[in-house]
């Protein structure tokens, strides 16, 4: 037969070679609604323990909220459960557009058009908007699903060293024979959870003649005064070309993505863009949901507030406990421990003490830079954050870790 015992047997040998390297990925069972308190079965097959959710793109706390689920509902009823087409043909409602143009007030921007996902989203602006005589200047830490997005395009391919404005102003000096050119990099960097200098990006790109786009996944919702984002955060509202951003995340955790921006870019996006074209729409039940979810954050900023408060809370007292920790203000906090083992047994320890938190290395992150990602939010309580700093502090004794920095852990466990 074609899949024949070579095949399998290299096959298990790789996923051998992943356990040993202590990198092995295993899922765990979440048996309640997210927030806070979660039931995981872990495990598998043992019985389902109560631990706080330390781990979730849930920062506004709004993927089980009682208002959210009512609306959820009510789309159910009044649209119905799928579209079975895609948009252009038969797959939009209103509440398609009401959504779009909810997010476009939101933002700030000119207009938008809505995705199946954000990484679906990546996957269809470059190649819409960008050809061989054209450049890509990324950062070089960009999302996964953006350096898959930029493969699709047949523009000409630079990237820039992390948030070095002098390396991405020599590339745009580079690349100045070229039509157009797009500076691309995300709002917020997932892993490090540091944010673009935006408003630098924004000078060398008007400089230059340059678009901007932004991937705002881990920003849209919460950051800024009034939680648009990193454009607001870092005082370039109306500067991006091209936002694009997930509601998978803080707005309400479900699916769903969108590109907002430059009124002619979204034009074309509904004209050109594959996963727009071919994909099936958002199902009603997820855009009703999503309309709630704009309705409530755009009329108090409360939890977006409480989030920040949460965030310095455990950001200052998980650093005077001792933890190596990437400095900033963002509810990604990373516990930097370099060792991909050392990551992975720190947090079945944890998760011992009631604290379900997940051990990150290669290819997540580069090798030697294993961590804990933490992720605040604003369903944390009080109570929930101190419990969380006592547990990391008790497992952080026992592997003797606190008050060590880089050189001193990797010294103790390697890479």
């Amino acid at each position: 037969m074609a899949y024949s015992n070579k095949a399998r047997d290299f096959f298990s040998n790789e996923l051998k070679n992943i356990n040993t390297a202590g990198t092995f990925k295993e899922e765990r069972y979440i048996e309640s609604p997210q927030g806070a308190n979660i039931n995981v079965e872990f495990p598998v097959g043992a019985k389902p323990k109560e631990v706080l959710n330390f781990c979730a793109n849930n920062y506004l706390g709004l993927s089980s909220h009682p208002e959210v689920i009512e609306a959820a509902h009510q789309g159910l009823n009044e649209r119905g459960y799928g579209m079975s087409s895609v948009r252009f043909i038969c797959g939009t409602q209103d509440i398609h557009k009401e959504l779009e143009t909810k997010l476009t007030k939101f933002l700030g921007t000119e207009d938008t058009i809505l995705f199946p996902s954000c990484m679906d989203a990546n996957a269809g602006v470059f190649d819409v908007v960008l050809d061989k005589e054209d450049a890509m200047i990324s950062d070089r830490l960009v999302h996964a699903s953006i350096v898959d997005g930029m493969r699709l395009c047949k523009a000409q391919l630079y990237n820039y060293k992390h948030s070095n404005m002098d390396h991405l102003e020599e590339k745009l000096k580079e690349t100045q024979n070229l039509r157009l050119r797009m500076i691309i990099t995300d709002g917020v960097f997932s892993m490090d959870g540091d944010i673009a200098k935006l408003d630098e990006i924004c000078d060398l790109a008007e400089k230059y003649d340059a678009m901007v786009m932004v991937d705002d996944s881990h920003a849209t919702g919460f950051m800024g005064k009034n939680g648009r984002g990193t454009h607001e955060h870092c005082g370039v509202i109306g500067r991006i070309d091209i936002i694009t951003t997930t509601l998978g995340k803080a707005l309400g955790g479900a699916s769903g993505g969108c590109v907002s921006g430059r009124k002619e870019i979204v034009d074309l996006c509904r004209q050109r863009a594959r996963p727009y074209l071919f994909s099936n729409t958002m199902p009603p039940v997820i855009v009703a949901a999503a309309n709630k979810v704009i309705d409530l954050i755009s009329k108090t900023t409360d939890r977006r507030d409480k989030l920040e408060k949460n965030t310095k809370y455990f950001r200052d007292k998980m650093t005077a406990a001792g933890f190596d920790i990437r400095e900033g203000v963002h509810p990604i906090v990373p516990i930097m421990l370099y060792n991909a083992k050392l990551a992975q047994d720190m947090a079945r320890d944890l998760y011992e003490e009631g604290i379900y938190v997940i051990g990150f290395s290669f290819p997540v992150v580069p090798k030697g830079q294993a961590r804990i990602r933490v992720q605040v939010s604003a369903a944390h309580e009080k109570e929930h954050l101190d419990k969380a700093i006592a547990a990391f502090t008790k497992i952080g004794a026992k592997y003797q870790i606190l008050g060590k920095k880089k050189d001193e852990i990797i010294a103790q466990y390697g890479y």
